[in-house]
């Protein structure tokens, strides 16, 4: 199959063709969700070198555990995010063990067993967002959720740049209001 017919492909029929041995598939993956697994595990690592690392073992095993995908528990998105978390949050131990963060305790991140569930922090940043406007919504979702940049979605959605630039702070700055961490006059 060719990468133009892959790239038309949905999560779940690129996790398909992996299963069935074209490992072309995991280039097609990995370049829609690169984005989001290293944030991830930047946010837990707080190490730009290890996250990427991780970012490179995540899709590895993604290709080694296409079989165990279940689409009746989640999306391939929310699959390959539950792996970046785990898989950060193991990694995260790992090192604070061997004293990794020793020297930047500032920088350390809050103890994973007092972190939310990845997927309760969905659910309330979905809730969230059904709180917006219909530009402001779509704009952030695939700033945060697809992993574009404002440019491509301003090229996705035929709008003009600067109106997608408005519609994604703007909607920043009420989700900030709506989720409590920041007020309603607060700049970006």
């Amino acid at each position: 199959m060719s990468y133009l017919h892959l790239v038309a492909l949905t999560d779940e029929g690129l996790l398909q063709q992996l299963q069935c041995g074209v490992a072309d598939a995991l280039a097609v993956l990995f370049d829609r969700h690169y984005r989001l697994v290293f944030s991830v595990a930047h946010r837990i690592l707080r190490d730009s070198g290890e996250a990427e690392d991780l970012m490179q073992e995540v899709f590895l095993e993604i290709y080694r555990d296409a079989g165990k995908f279940d689409p009746e528990r989640g999306s391939v998105k929310n699959w390959i995010l539950q792996y970046a978390n785990h898989r950060s949050l193991n990694r995260w131990k790992y090192l604070r063990l061997r004293g990794h963060y020793d020297e930047r305790s500032a920088y350390e991140p809050p103890d994973p067993r007092q972190a939310p569930d990845l997927v309760d922090r969905e659910s309330s940043i979905r809730r969230s967002l059904d709180q917006l406007g219909e530009n402001e919504r779509r704009v952030i979702e695939q700033v945060c959720f697809e992993g574009l940049v404002l440019r491509e979605v301003a090229d996705r959605t035929g709008k003009p740049l600067p109106n997608v630039r408005n519609y994604y702070y703007r909607g920043l700055r009420k989700l900030r209001v709506i989720l409590g961490v920041g007020t309603a006059d607060a700049e970006p």
